[in-house]
């Protein structure tokens, strides 16, 4: 009787320990859930910036059309991104097309002193730095979520119940590449 008790024991021991490892685990890829979904919101709102912009730029320098077009292309990409390594891949082109336009503005001391183009580029700035915010915050979680689930014994937890890995938000190699460029800029 004494050893099946203690077998009990063990059992309700073992089963306390799988169901904590299994809650940690479920907390900390929600927390990756909701930080990117943070990222999501502020993509979504520079999305949102980038047409005002190129149409506030067309109005003084409309011939810049490879540029302009650049610009429209990678915000399409970005828009119809879906999963977080698209996503980064997508959001690093469009930075790197944004410097170029920004750049293209430098050309244009109409369009630099617009009030109109000013506050979208500010508005485009201020997103800016909260993506980064968002960005580090969500790679944060991905790295405590895949720690979590790579160390034993949340492994076996995490093999049993099919918690898969989940990507960082990179820019990719393709996407520092293009933000590496320098803007040409043209007189």
């Amino acid at each position: 009787m004494e050893g099946l008790l203690i077998i009990v024991g063990i059992i309700a021991v073992l089963a306390f320990i799988i169901i904590g490892i299994y809650n940690g685990l479920v907390s900390k890829r929600q927390r990756c859930n909701q930080a990117f979904a943070d990222i999501d919101v502020q993509l979504k709102q520079r999305q949102n910036l980038v047409p005002n912009l190129v149409e506030t730029v067309k109005g003084y320098a409309g011939h810049e059309k490879e540029t302009l077009d650049a610009v429209i292309q990678a915000r399409n990409s970005a828009v119809n991104a879906t999963d977080p390594g698209d996503m980064a891949q997508a959001e690093g082109l469009l930075s790197g097309a944004l410097g170029r336009l920004f750049a293209l503005a430098e050309a244009y001391p109409d369009l630099k002193a617009n009030t109109n183009f000013l506050q979208l580029q500010d508005e485009l700035s201020v997103i800016e730095d909260k993506i980064a915010a968002a960005r580090r915050f969500y790679n944060s979680a991905v790295q405590d979520y895949n720690t979590a689930r790579e160390q034993f014994p949340g492994s076996l937890v995490a093999g049993s119940f099919n918690f898969e890995p989940r990507d960082f938000f990179d820019l990719g190699s393709e996407g520092r590449a293009e933000m590496s460029v320098a803007p040409e800029v043209k007189f």
